[in-house]
């Protein structure tokens, strides 16, 4: 935490220095859209995700989990668009077999995101973005892709993310892999609402040898804006999730073991 206090304010002065500019509001809290920050633009994004409800056959009742991620994003070019982010992990739980609660906060690391516009959907029928971001935490790392790609047709919007993840974990001792697919569309209701759905599909690849689970979580995401800020909630329950290692947590519809229940996420950005 004192890691988080320390670079939060660093991001919040350099940008307080920045020159103003005009928001560049996300509609979706999970997918990226294809558009990147024009250059010379500054702005702090902050996510909080809660991530609840797995169960007492895996010895985690009452879990919680909260995720705390501040960006600082600076639009290099009109086409690359570079981020630093700090990362806390708060989690919860208690093993039913013992009563004991469990409670811990974990630094996360640094993460250096990287997003270059191929495609302008401004001039293309979609448009076309890749992201790579790296992140460590002195002991874990992890390297995460995603070919982003989405369009606005009138008041609606699209975009869809198709990612890949590699963490290696225990000094670099053991390492896994995640693909996820993102999609969203959204409709403008009036010049400050947004009202769409979102979806996510999530598998995991331990070693690389074994498909372990999968999971879809689909519900609405909301977005506000206003000058200099804007504001994106989601509410995620899991619909549909199979453990392939066998049923541990003895739930035939839901995967309850490495996956919750519900997800939900905010996003607030502010421009400076």
């Amino acid at each position: 935490m004192r890691h988080s206090r320390l670079l939060v304010a660093i991001a919040l002065g350099t940008a307080l220095l920045a020159r103003p500019a005009a928001a560049d509001n996300r509609i979706f809290t999970y997918t990226y859209e294809p558009e990147t920050e024009p250059r010379g633009d500054w702005e702090v994004e902050q996510s909080i995700t809660a991530r609840v409800g797995r169960n007492a056959a895996v010895g985690q009742q009452d879990y919680q989990q909260w995720e705390f991620r501040t960006e600082l994003e600076y639009g290099v070019t009109d086409r690359y668009t570079a981020g630093l982010y700090v990362n806390d992990n708060f989690e919860r739980f208690t093993d039913p077999a013992t009563g004991a609660t469990t409670a811990n906060n974990r630094w996360a690391g640094i993460s250096f995101e990287n997003r270059y516009l191929v495609l302008d959907p401004v001039d293309h029928a979609v448009g076309l973005t890749l992201y790579i971001e790296p992140t460590y935490d002195g002991e874990n790392a992890e390297l995460e892709e995603k070919i982003i790609i989405g369009q606005r047709h009138g008041d609606w919007k699209w975009g869809v993310n198709f990612a890949h993840a590699t963490e290696w974990t225990d000094h670099f001792r053991e390492s896994g892999g995640e693909l996820e697919l993102t999609a969203g569309l959204a409709r403008q209701l009036t010049r400050r609402w947004s009202l769409g759905v979102e979806i996510c599909e999530h598998n995991e690849l331990p070693q690389y040898k074994t498909w372990e689970n999968t999971v879809v979580f689909i519900g609405p995401v909301v977005s506000y804006r206003r000058h200099g800020w804007w504001a994106a909630l989601s509410v995620m329950p899991q619909i549909y999730g199979a453990n392939f290692s066998g049923n541990l947590d003895q739930n035939p519809h839901l995967e309850l073991e490495g996956h919750e229940r519900l997800n939900v996420r905010l996003l607030c950005g502010f421009n400076f």
